[in-house]
Order: structure tokens, then sequence, then C-alpha cells
């Protein structure tokens, strides 16, 4: 996660970015908490965090409501079997809630989602589920001071509201927490109407 951050600090020292707003999905989310908790004076004014993995999600002593680490040691271990049908696999089931009675299934979502997948690298989609699941988010959370929203599905089969939404807004000091009844963790592709409006009125507060 100290990686992804530090490419987000670069590319915006680079393009010399002032006042804005990062949004995250997932485990982007983390990685926007994690960047905007270290970031610069005057380089973000906002933060959105969707569907997103803080505060941490794997289970401990610490964190007893978290998912067990063999969940994750599944995921490393489908990764490794057959990649290709982990990423059929996913958002044909829980990622768009797809697996749920009555639910309108996009087989083009899935295909897409398929393809974003197999673009990436094995090796860093393999090491990203450690970073996700593992890194711990509250002491990002604790420092970040700017208005950040806090969006998630209520029906969220891949990072369980309770364990992250829920406890991420009571961690920010000026966080908003809206959550959506029966909406999946890919809420942004199976519902940007609903998504899209509510960000851009936190944009525009």
């Amino acid at each position: 996660m100290d990686t992804y951050a530090a490419d987000v600090a670069e590319l915006a020292a680079a393009l010399d970015l002032k006042d804005a707003i990062h949004v995250g999905h997932s485990t982007g989310g983390g990685e926007v908490a994690h960047y905007v908790a270290r970031a610069e004076a005057g380089r973000v004014a906002k933060a959105v965090l969707i569907g997103a993995v803080p505060p941490v999600m794997v289970k401990s002593d610490k964190n007893p409501g978290g998912l067990p680490l063999e969940v994750f040691d599944g995921f490393r271990a489908a990764l490794v079997a057959n990649r290709a049908q982990f990423y059929r696999d996913i958002p044909a089931g829980p990622f768009f809630g797809f697996n749920r009675e009555g639910a309108a299934v996009s087989q083009g979502a899935i295909d897409n989602w398929w393809r974003q997948g197999m673009m990436g690298g094995a090796k860093a989609q393999y090491d990203c589920i450690k970073a996700f699941s593992e890194t711990d988010f509250t002491a990002d959370l604790e420092a970040i001071d700017l208005p950040v929203l806090v969006m998630h599905g209520e029906d969220d089969q891949i990072v369980p509201i309770a364990d992250s939404a829920l406890l991420a807004i009571d961690l920010l000091k000026n966080g908003t927490l809206k959550t959506y009844e029966g909406l999946p963790h890919g809420m942004c592709t199976t519902h940007p109407d609903v998504i899209n409006a509510d960000l851009l009125a936190f944009f525009r507060s």
C-alpha cells in the first residue's frame, strides 16, 4: 500500500495538482486513505471512499469482526490455480451481486471485469490480496481532517459493511456516511445513476 500511495503522490506532484478530489473504490479506497493522510498541504480538497477496505479487513484480536485469513488464502489459491476462471467467477457472482435472486445480470460487465483483470500482472495481483486485506488504515483515517464521503452498499459481499464503512466513519474527523440498501460491491457499475449523482453533489458541496 505504501507503493500505491507513493505512486499517487508522484503523479500529483508531476501534474502539480491542487485541491484535488480523490475517489477510490475497494482497494482503491485504501490507497486514497493512505495517500490523503500523507499528502502535501494543498494537494487534496476532499476524498471519497466507495466500498472501501479501511480500516482493516482481516480478522485478528484487534479486529474480531474481520474476515478470517483463510478467506484471502482461498483467493490466492484460486488465482494461482486458474487466474482466468477466478476473474470470471468473482464478477459473475458476488462482486456485482449477480448471485442474488432476481439480479439483472450483465454479461458485458462480467466480460469487462475479466478483461481488466487479465490485463494486470499475476504477481502484482497476488501481492495485492495481502495489501488490501492486511493493511491497517486506522491511523490514516484518524489523520485525515478533510471532508470524506464514505459510500457503501449494504449488500456488499466482498467488503462487508459492518467491518468497513461502519467502523471507518467513526475514525474520520470530518466524514459523512451514505449507505445503499441492497446494493453490491460493484454498485458504481450496477447503479451509476445513483452513485454518480451523490458523487457530484459531494463535489459541489
